[in-house]
């Protein structure tokens, strides 16, 4: 089933001129982004929170336009950069933060519920800032710098 996260997932492919094909790929590959070619390449046969979540990473790879390197540090910070992407536009800040509550902050537990893999939500618990009675969303220095905040209500 496709939903509507899977079409503006699509839609956002289709926009920026990425193409997506499914193929076989080594096993410890789930997708990989050719910058070149501005294609993804998509291992068949995961699950549909898996694609899900995998199309929205090797796409956030597509939006920084980052190309493979063996130099650890860059390679890193493009997989977390990629991972956050996704998790950005995979889970709403609302939902997720009913789910925390229902599930006592457990990612796996919340991954099912939001239909992503834990990896996304470990992703986007990572752009958590809590200060006083408010979480924040990617905070970053200055007033105002941050993408969404909420107020923590008591007890």
């Amino acid at each position: 089933m496709t939903t509507p996260a899977d079409l503006r997932l699509l839609d956002y492919a289709d926009a920026i001129g990425v193409t997506i094909e499914y193929t076989r790929l080594p096993a410890d590959r789930d997708g990989i982004y050719d910058h070149d070619a501005r294609r993804i390449r998509l291992r068949r046969g995961m699950s549909a929170r898996h694609h899900r979540s995998v199309l929205a990473h090797e796409l956030g790879h597509a939006a920084f336009g980052d190309t493979p390197t063996r130099f650890g540090p860059v390679h890193a910070k493009q997989e977390r950069r990629a991972e956050e992407w996704a998790a950005l536009r995979l889970i709403d800040p609302d939902d997720y933060r009913h789910l925390e509550a229902v599930h006592s902050g457990h990612p796996g537990a919340i991954a099912v519920d939001l239909d992503v893999m834990r990896s996304t939500v470990l992703a986007f618990q990572a752009l958590l800032q809590r200060l006083g009675d408010t979480v924040y969303v990617r905070p970053r220095m200055g007033s105002g710098q941050w993408i969404d905040r909420h107020l923590i209500e008591s007890a």
